[in-house]
Formats: structure tokens, sequence, C-alpha cells
């Protein structure tokens, strides 16, 4: 007969699987909500075409989410789907490769991220302009706060009262003082969001790597699980920020990506705790 603890266990187990499917989905959800935006600016910024790095560049998030959704299924297969003499072979080899290639697509990202800031950032007032609306008829576009709107005879005097307009990331969007501003802010928060998922990720990757050598604790860990704890405690101050600008897209995205590597922190603590109790005297590092 199995004991009341045995069944607790279990129980527990079957709640978290539910959970762990419902977080992911709730990120493919989002996902689809993030290639809708990048299509919309697509819409309103590469009207003529583009090169390949400035399609790459426009599609940067969801390229971004792609690579994360790779990352997430590896590293759920390494720490827990798939058995550690599994992962010995050429399984094994193949999953760390790709995850490699993920960490390219991040890094493009990051790349992409500050080509924004330093766009932003040049950007000087259009000479000559100091009305929205003498730019009506030419198929120009509006932005603030990553909202889009045509600049057209009817909207052109509601969009904005200012009196300078700066070009935004393509010569077919503009903006006005308070949206340069904004976008400015949101390009380094995008920046600087990337940079710590990057560091989270490769600390993860490490703590991994090290257990699968039957490494199971030791300063490099507790390092490890600190630092993780620090850069996410960075993630919530950013969404925060997003939260000011009511970018709830972004700050409910921000939750349930940390959930779901919350999950796989938990995969790794239970792998661990099997390597505890299979080797009562683990290796440290």
């Amino acid at each position: 007969m199995n004991s009341p603890s045995i069944l607790a266990g279990r129980d527990l187990h079957a709640i978290q699987q539910v959970v762990k499917w419902i977080v992911y989905a709730i990120l493919l959800v989002n996902f689809a909500g993030y290639v809708i935006d990048d299509l919309e600016f697509a819409e309103h910024g590469i009207r003529d075409g583009g090169s390949f790095l400035r399609w790459t560049t426009t599609f940067a998030t969801t390229i971004d989410e792609l690579a994360w959704f790779m990352l997430l299924a590896l590293f759920e297969l390494e720490t827990y789907a798939l058995s550690d003499e599994t992962l010995k072979g050429i399984t094994g080899k193949v999953v760390h490769g790709v995850r490699i290639l993920c960490y390219i697509f991040l890094a493009h990202t990051v790349y992409a991220y500050y080509g924004d800031v330093l766009t932003y950032t040049a950007a000087a007032p259009l000479a000559g302009i100091s009305d929205l609306c003498q730019l009506t008829g030419q198929d120009m576009s509006f932005v603030y706060n990553l909202v889009y709107t045509v600049v057209d005879q009817t909207s052109c005097s509601t969009l904005s009262v200012d009196t300078v307009f700066y070009p935004a990331d393509s010569e077919t969007i503009v903006t006005d003082t308070g949206g340069i501003a904004i976008a400015r802010g949101l390009a380094w928060a995008d920046v600087v969001e990337a940079i710590i998922w990057l560091i989270i990720v490769l600390l993860i990757e490490l703590m991994v790597r090290l257990q699968g050598r039957g490494v199971s604790g030791g300063p490099i860990m507790t390092f490890g699980n600190y630092a993780k704890l620090a850069f996410y405690g960075m993630l919530f101050v950013i969404a925060a920020y997003w939260a000011t600008l009511q970018q709830w897209l972004f700050v409910w995205d921000e939750i349930i990506w940390i959930a779901g590597f919350a999950i796989i922190e938990m995969n790794v603590v239970e792998w661990r705790g099997e390597m505890e109790q299979e080797a009562p005297a683990p290796h440290s590092a």
C-alpha cells in the first residue's frame, strides 16, 4: 500500500506537470502576439522592401522568441525527459549543439536591439516639419509608445500637437518629442533585458553541464543560484518600467517566461536530488 507521503508526492508531481504545460501553452499564445506586433511594424516600416539584415532586425523579437522556445524545449529534454545515459551519446551532443545555435540567435537579438538604441539616440529633428499634417499624402505613419497610425488628413491633427518630429527607426515612421523619449527608454530596456536573459540562460547552461558531469554542489553552484535570483529581480524591475508605460503584453510575457524557466529550475533541483540519492558523496565545484 502506498503511504500518504508517497501519494502526496505523486499528486504534487502531477500538479507540477499540469502547471508546466499550461505555462508553455501561454507562452505559445504570447508568441503569436509578438509575431503580430512585428508584422504590424513591417507593414509601416518596410513598405518598399529591404535587405535581409533589415528584415531579420525587424523580426528580431520573433526570432528571439523562437530561439527561447527551442532553448526551453532543449532544457526540458535534458533536465527532465532524457536519461543520463542517452545524454552521454550523440543525442546529448545534438542537444548541446542546437543550444549553441540558439545562443547565436539571442546574440543577434542583442545586436538588433542595440541598433535601435543607436538609431533613436542619433535621431535628429526633421528639418522643415513643424506640424504633423505637413506629412499627409506621403505614405507616413506616426508612432507613440509602440502604437502606429497612418498619417492622413483625418488623423494628423489628433495624433500630436508637437512642433518637433523625429524619424523613428524607418524613413516612413515619425514620432514627436515625447515619443522619441519613450522609444529610447524602451530600446535600452530591450537591450538590458536581452543581456540579462542571456546571462541567466548561460548560468543555467553551466549548472546543467556541471550536473551532467556529476557535480551537484559546491561554491560554483551556490554562486550560480544566488546570481540567477539577482538577475531575475532585475527582470522584474524592467517589467515594472514597462507597466508604467502600460505595455501589459511585455509585463505578462516577462512573468510567464520567468515561470517557464522556474520550471526548468525545478527540473534541475529534482535531477540534483536524484543524483544525491544515487551518490551520497557528490563531487563539488
